[in-house]
């Protein structure tokens, strides 16, 4: 039985306890190469956080007698760089930084985290440390210095790792699009944030720090720091790193069969299973290439496929409840100037949406521009994973899309909340749909519409109605990835539909 690593970034414990590694190790040269400060950039669950511990676990000196254990069976285990376990790690996970507070109290919380890793840190490399640091609780970059200091005193390398860099620097500038003043005082100026990474930045430069690895989910902080650490080689969009997170599709299919396998089905409905992780969770591309394959989110696949192990079928839900946080931040870009004109954009699939390029360099106050240029906007949620980059058109513009039913179905939340804000109403249209479904009676459902849906319009809402309004409309009150799939705009004998409700492949009972 497999045993799926389900919410487990620890490589240790991964490889130890014999959970599914999908093998990452062979990048390990060319991350080398491709400079000694990174940012890598992917959507939340696509296992930056595995991968940070994998390579903490390459390179640490603690680890060294384990080496073919965690790395024996593994690509680089067979030829091992000239640098595996030749450091000290320090970790960050920034996303353990709370948001809440002030600008003070944020400050306190984020010093709390680096003085509590360098306690760790303190700890875990007392033997190999001949001088110690100081830890100061009021100034934790002052412990980090005393630290980079000790480390190079005692004639070792440092390795920083830095998880979710831009995790509670997003958080307080989502926490109210109206104010961003708390924002800026952690980044602009001689903002706390600003100021760790200038120290960074000047302790890489003096050979305190050999190697910097940096993950999250955007660039918006790296555009404020600016001169902040203005160092770092990012790799998020280059093609060679684009299966670096995520699933392939040759990796995907055989862990299916052997599920299958294991549950005594028949190989033939491997093409069923497949069919639906493909429609529910592939369909993202992180470079320019359009060569390049599409990857499936990691997590969401495990999730599907450690219940069908369970329980030989498919989960009721598609949509797992850890998708909470991405539907804020579509709610985010819905409460922008003109922000849900750009999610009734997205859902157009007569229309896709284009991009020369992503913008990358843009921060708090660029953001205040989308209401006059959507490429802020679209490129935002592009880092978010919740726009992927789907082709190359004409004149090598980006065409941007939705990557899957799972996250079509937050847009389509999203719309509903917005034409459907009292729970009352959303019950009904729930109740209707549900009729609608066993009866195939579409009269009550266009008489709500008609009397609820349509009622929040503005007389300027109806000038600009035309039939992707409607369609919109209904797309939202019938999707329902329990029972049926809804698509858009499918090929049907040479002609295209407006809509199509297909019903879900492995379902795991018969629909009405």
């Amino acid at each position: 039985m497999i045993k799926f690593p389900y919410g487990i970034s620890d490589f240790q414990r991964i490889r130890t306890d014999d959970y599914l590694y999908v093998d990452r190790t062979a990048y390990i040269p060319t991350l080398e190469d491709a400079d000694r400060q990174l940012i890598f950039l992917r959507p939340r669950r696509f296992g930056k956080s595995l991968l940070l511990s994998m390579l903490a676990n390459y390179y640490d000196v603690q680890t060294a007698g384990e080496f073919a254990t965690l790395f024996g069976d593994l690509a680089i285990g067979q030829q091992p760089t000239a640098e595996h376990n030749q450091y000290l790690i320090l970790r960050w996970d920034f996303s353990k930084v709370s948001a809440q507070g002030d600008s003070e109290q944020i400050k306190r919380n984020l010093f709390a985290h680096v003085n509590v890793a360098i306690q760790g840190f303190q700890v875990r490399y007392q033997q190999y440390l001949t001088t110690t640091s100081q830890i100061y609780a009021d100034n934790a970059i002052a412990s980090f210095e005393s630290l980079c200091n000790a480390v190079q005193n005692s004639g070792h390398s440092l390795y920083l790792l830095i998880d979710e860099y831009d995790n509670f620097a997003n958080e307080v500038l989502m926490q109210d699009v109206s104010d961003a003043q708390r924002y800026r005082e952690l980044l602009e100026g001689e903002g706390i944030l600003k100021t760790l990474f200038k120290i960074i930045k000047a302790s890489a430069s003096e050979g305190k720090i050999s190697r910097v690895f940096i993950t999250g989910v955007s660039p918006v902080v790296l555009s404020d720091m600016t001169s902040g650490y203005n160092v770092a080689t990012s790799i998020y969009l280059e093609p060679r790193f684009n299966e670096l997170c995520g699933l392939t599709q040759e990796e995907l299919t055989p862990l299916v069969g052997q599920v299958l396998n294991e549950c005594g089905q028949n190989i033939a409905e491997q093409a069923s299973v497949l069919e639906t992780l493909r429609q529910f969770y592939n369909g993202y591309r992180f470079c320019h290439r359009a060569e390049r394959p599409l990857v499936y989110n990691p997590t969401l696949c495990f999730y599907f496929l450690r219940h069908y192990q369970r329980e030989c079928e498919a989960p009721r839900k598609i949509l797992d409840g850890n998708l909470a946080m991405d539907a804020g931040r579509i709610r985010y870009i819905a409460a922008l100037p003109n922000g849900h004109g750009i999610i009734d954009q997205i859902v157009d699939d007569e229309r896709p949406v284009m991009l020369q390029e992503l913008e990358s360099q843009f921060g708090v106050e660029k953001l205040r521009e989308v209401q006059q240029d959507s490429r802020y906007m679209l490129s935002l949620l592009y880092f978010f994973g919740v726009l992927t980059i789907r082709d190359i058109g004409e004149l090598g513009k980006l065409v941007l899309g939705v990557p899957n039913l799972v996250i079509r179905g937050l847009y389509v939340e999203r719309l509903k909340r917005h034409a459907l804000p009292r729970p009352q109403d959303d019950q009904l249209a729930e109740s209707l749909a549900e009729k609608f479904y066993q009866t195939a009676d579409l009269q009550p459902l266009v008489d709500f519409m008609e009397s609820k849906y349509f009622a929040v319009f503005s007389n300027r809402d109806y000038c600009w109605s035309n039939e992707l309004t409607v369609k919109t409309a209904f797309l939202t009150l019938l999707f329902n990835d329990t029972w049926y799939i809804m698509d858009s705009e499918t090929a049907l004998q040479r002609r295209y539909s407006d809509l199509v409700m297909i019903i879900r492949p492995v379902c795991a009972i018969t629909p009405p």
